[in-house]
């Protein structure tokens, strides 16, 4: 019997400006903040913003991630976040849902950095 557990999994998405990464996972979407880490004055930041069980770490250092990668969400209520979504008229972005071949309705959405979040959920 094994002792090895995994407890939860935290994507690390590379932002390069700290305002627009607030205005789309704060506001657009509406994460909360948890906390930010800097290890010095004018040094990146890291932050981390969750909503519910998901949560993410968003970073300016350039080691942690890539910009452009995609993290896919399995939830439930795809529906009820893209009415939340279009409802704030957010001017960067105005996602749609979509049927996938794999039986899911599927909203992706992408962050000023070339970052992807595809909500899923399964029919």
């Amino acid at each position: 019997m094994s002792a090895i557990g995994f407890d939860q999994t935290v994507p690390i998405l590379r932002i390069f400006s700290v305002d627009k990464a607030k205005e789309f996972y704060l506001d657009f979407l509406g994460f909360a903040l948890d906390w930010e880490h800097r290890f010095a004055d004018g040094l990146p930041l890291c932050m981390q913003v969750s909503r519910g069980a998901l949560c993410l770490h968003l970073s300016e250092h350039h080691g942690d991630a890539c910009p452009g990668s995609t993290v896919f969400v399995r939830m439930r209520g795809v529906e009820d976040l893209h009415r939340e979504l279009t409802a704030k008229a957010y001017r960067y972005l105005r996602p749609g849902v979509e049927r996938a071949p794999w039986g899911a309705r599927v909203m992706e959405v992408t962050d000023p950095f070339g970052n992807r979040i595809r909500f899923n959920e399964d029919d």
